[in-house]
């Protein structure tokens, strides 16, 4: 009677291969429904850091143009924010603490003066292709929007 009662019990302590199934079949309709959505995150977390960056960009470049009269031309370009240019009177920088890197898609910013938006500088990231113009992640990133 003992005998029987351990192979009871032995029987139900080990795991189906339906209950192993269903628990990965589980795992695995949980994985592709967020890891979608954390990926999308990830883009838009580039989107709001380049904006943030352009943002800085364009305090430093205020604090420029009130020490020096102007903002750095476009042949000067944002290395003038880091290093005087020659000619350059009333200069007190750096207006940077770092280097202004690339955007968070490894591309560089576009710097125009005089932009074509205003009396303010123009700065683009191209987004995520690196190319004018795209939608979604592909759009522009501008400063006078």
């Amino acid at each position: 009677m003992e005998a029987v009662m351990m192979k009871r019990k032995n029987a139900r302590a080990g795991v189906t291969l339906i209950e192993m199934l269903v628990v990965v079949t589980i795992i695995a309709l949980f994985a592709a429904i967020v890891a979608p959505r954390l990926l999308q995150r990830g883009d838009q977390a580039r989107v709001v850091a380049a904006k943030q960056q352009i943002s800085n960009i364009k305090l430093a470049l205020g604090q420029y143009k009130l020490d020096t009269g102007s903002f750095p031309t476009t042949e000067q370009g944002l290395a003038a924010l880091r290093t005087a240019p020659t000619g350059v009177q009333q200069w007190h920088g750096p207006y940077l603490e770092s280097e202004i890197g690339s955007d968070p898609w490894s591309h560089p910013y576009v710097y125009k003066f005089p932009g074509e938006h205003g009396d303010e500088p123009d700065i683009i990231s191209y987004g995520q292709d690196g190319q004018p113009g795209g939608e979604g992640l592909s759009a522009d990133i501008v400063s006078w929007k």
